[in-house]
């Protein structure tokens, strides 16, 4: 049997709004926010990508309550999760909102409510599976990201370096990580040449993450320095056995 969702004021996890609006709005309909603690709050403030989803009901009598998990993707890799309760308090009476930062603390919530012991009109526990926010594979950094992702993709000069494709989506960046990736081309056509591998790691705002792979090289005729871009670690790696490979 359905749970009438009408009773509770959800907003699905495909909404677009923003997580800081999710919690504007989860925060601005919860009777007792206030409560929250300030680390809390604080620690949402820099919250990057954001899932709800039903975790429980019961309908009994014309009574309701409905729990609803929020779970907030946080920039340092770590998540956040808040419960919240809805209910009604008399046949008729308006739905009400309570937020809650544990479990133990939603349980005790929902315990004090008067839902009748016995015979109900139908009592559905729903256990929904929350699709879990994917732990990132980086320490990110919040910061100018996605001009950082510009003017990365600018000083390329690689023919097939990434399109407007990838532009697009890095303009959501909100926060990236650099990192050296070691080992050097197996063949050189020359000594003296100069081989640097990097990936830039970018989170977007939604909690994907999309990798550019930077070669730097002194591989052209006159020695200079030169910056190439490559969308996956096995194209970068080729471009520098290529440029190693090439005779003076």
């Amino acid at each position: 049997m359905s749970v009438p969702y009408e009773t509770a004021a959800y907003e699905p996890s495909e909404s677009p709004e923003s997580p800081e609006e999710h919690l504007a709005r989860l925060l601005g309909r919860a009777l007792n926010s206030f409560e929250l603690p300030d680390e809390t709050i604080r620690r949402l403030d820099c919250a990057l990508a954001y899932d709800g989803s039903l975790h429980s009901a019961h309908h009994s009598a014309g009574l309701h309550r409905e729990t609803y998990r929020h779970t907030w993707l946080l920039a340092d890799g770590s998540a956040l999760t808040l419960w919240e309760l809805v209910h009604n308090t008399a046949q008729g009476s308006e739905p009400q909102a309570e937020v809650y930062v544990d479990e133990e603390e939603l349980r005790e919530a929902t315990a004090r409510l008067p839902l009748p012991p016995e015979t109900p009109d139908f009592e559905l526990p729903v256990l929904v599976q929350l699709s879990p926010v994917p732990a990132p594979r980086h320490v990110y950094t919040p910061d100018d990201s996605a001009d950082h992702a510009r003017r990365l993709l600018r000083r390329a000069e690689n023919p097939d370096r990434p399109g407007a494709e990838t532009a697009a989506l890095l303009a959501q960046a909100s926060a990236h990580q650099i990192t050296q990736a070691f080992g050097r081309p197996g063949r050189t056509g020359r000594p003296g040449l100069s081989f640097s591998l990097y990936e830039h790691a970018f989170l977007l705002r939604d909690g994907r993450e999309i990798s550019l792979w930077e070669v730097e090289h002194t591989a052209t005729p006159d020695g200079r320095h030169m910056c190439e871009v490559y969308v996956s670690e096995e194209a970068a790696r080729e471009a520098m056995e290529r440029r190693a490979a090439q005779p003076s």
